[in-house]
């Protein structure tokens, strides 16, 4: 078994919530730590706060993965006389790393949103608000026709996924020639002789962003020294990622009776609901933490409800006033439940890489600061 290095764990957290997708203001990433120290235990958090690092030292942890960064802005001074000082000091002479997955994690295909959209019953979920498409390319490669299912499930794994489809491709048959020179190695054909070969076109859409990753990927599988390939930039664009999600259920339900049930499936000692509370509820968007921003990004999308946490008094008017029920579920309730689906995940790619033996343990040192 491998042991990864807190890169490694990097590297695999920002394919799970790519860091260009963070808003402008956040700060996700590595935060503190030697990208070289080697990780058996890892701890899953929501707020990096001393009780939670104290969590990690004791456990024997060196690597915190946190939700909510522990440095925000620029710092002028990291002096252990101030308790933002003194949780960097502490988890720098604890051993221990902090790598924050923010607001990438909440825009994520599979993260946050997604998370709590699952969780409070909703299906067919999209974003709420648009942030970003992904930049396409078409890779065409040119394969031997006997080679033709190797190369193409080599190369599936970092095809786009469109709508509701994976591993997408198209080949179409063809006819190669190349003749090769003094020091070739040919797969087929002799030096100084016209070969023609029995190819395939292969032709599948990729991220733009895995272009250096595909390419390494064709190399390293296709059967010739020299394989033929293009790559084309393409106006379509991929899958629409934002903040937010808004989706339906599958019955509906009226909205006290839905507050109700949201209090429940997020273990939230209360909660505040604006609207009628006999009012059907039926399409509901959604944001986990702060989001009552997105409050007209809900009513143009046609929802009867937007769940959140963190409303003020002037927002619920808002709503009122564009005809949107409103639930405050709170902002722990709504993100606590990131540990749970990020040590899983973890869990599994850990396995997936070879890394088996680290151990991933969700947080219990973390309460809601609010008491009801």
């Amino acid at each position: 078994m491998k042991t990864p290095k807190v890169a490694d764990i990097v590297g695999i957290i920002n394919k799970i919530a790519p860091p260009e997708l963070a808003e402008a203001w956040d700060n996700p990433g590595l935060q503190i730590g030697d990208p070289g120290a080697e990780v058996t235990r890892v701890m899953v958090a929501l707020d990096p706060s001393p009780d939670v690092i104290d969590a990690a030292i004791t456990a024997s942890c060196q690597l915190l993965v946190t939700h909510h960064p522990l440095i925000f802005k620029p710092l002028k001074s990291i002096s252990a006389a101030n308790p933002h000082g003194a949780s960097i000091h502490k988890a720098i002479r604890g051993g221990v790393s902090i790598v924050t997955l923010h607001t990438n994690y909440d825009i994520a295909v599979g993260g946050l949103n997604d998370v709590l959209a699952r969780k409070i019953g909703l299906s067919d979920s999209v974003p709420l608000r648009i942030t970003s498409s992904a930049e396409l390319v078409k890779l065409v490669a040119f394969v031997p026709v006997d080679h033709l299912e190797q190369v193409r499930s080599a190369l599936f794994p970092f095809a786009a996924t469109e709508g509701n489809y994976r591993d997408c491709s198209f080949a179409a048959g063809g006819t190669g020639t190349y003749t090769p020179l003094e020091g070739a190695e040919p797969f087929s054909g002799t030096v100084g002789v016209l070969s023609k070969v029995p190819e395939e076109r292969l032709e599948l859409l990729i991220a733009a962003a895995e272009v250096s990753r595909v390419v390494k990927a064709l190399l390293t599988v296709h059967p010739y020294q020299e394989p033929a390939f293009d790559l084309y930039p393409l106006i379509n664009k991929g899958a629409q990622r934002g903040l937010g999600r808004i989706g339906r259920l599958s019955e509906s339900l009226t909205l006290s009776e839905y507050a109700d049930r949201l209090r429940t499936i997020l273990s939230a000692p209360a909660l505040r609901y604006v609207g009628d509370p006999h009012a059907t509820i039926s399409k509901v968007a959604l944001c986990s933490g702060s989001g009552a921003s997105l409050l007209h990004d809900a009513a143009r999308g046609g929802a009867d409800v937007l769940v959140t946490g963190d409303v003020k008094y002037h927002e619920a008017r808002d709503a009122e006033d564009c005809g949107l029920a409103l639930i405050d579920a709170g902002h722990y309730p709504t993100e606590i439940i990131m540990v749970h689906a990020m040590a899983e995940r973890l869990g599994r790619a850990f396995a997936a890489a070879g890394y088996a033996e680290c151990a991933v343990l969700e947080c219990r040192a973390e309460a809601d600061p609010f008491r009801i």
